[in-house]
Parts: C-alpha cells; structure tokens; sequence
C-alpha cells in the first residue's frame, strides 16, 4: 500500500499493485486495472518512489526471510 493525496488534500491509501499507469495531465492522475483513476497532488515520480519503497518492504520483510 502506498500513501498519495489527493488533488483536493484528502489522503489516501492505495494498493500498489493494482496501478496500471501513471499520467502527468498536467497533474498526477493514477490509473488502476479496475478503471478508476485517482487525481494526486505527488509527482508521477513520487509515486513511483514509494511504489518502489513498499516493493522494497515486502522483500526485505524478515517474516519472509525466515520462513526461505
């Protein structure tokens, strides 16, 4: 999950791995596989950052590692 804000300062918490694509329109608009598109204040390369972190996350999870 990440966290974004919305166009209008509401924060929101989006799963990550439902993001199709991310456009620049001129503002940030997340696009997800369900068809709902999500207006957000971050940068497409903010988004891509903290999509990265949260990948990161669960990778380095140390549940994950012990259980290898």
């Amino acid at each position: 999950m990440i966290r974004v804000t919305r166009i209008n300062h509401v924060p929101l918490v989006l799963n990550a791995d439902l993001i199709e694509h991310v456009e620049v329109t001129p503002d940030t608009v997340i696009s997800l596989v369900n068809g709902q598109k999500f207006m957000v204040l971050e940068t497409p390369e903010e988004v891509i950052e903290r999509v990265m972190e949260f990948r990161r996350s669960i990778n380095d999870c140390p549940h994950r590692q012990q259980a290898e």
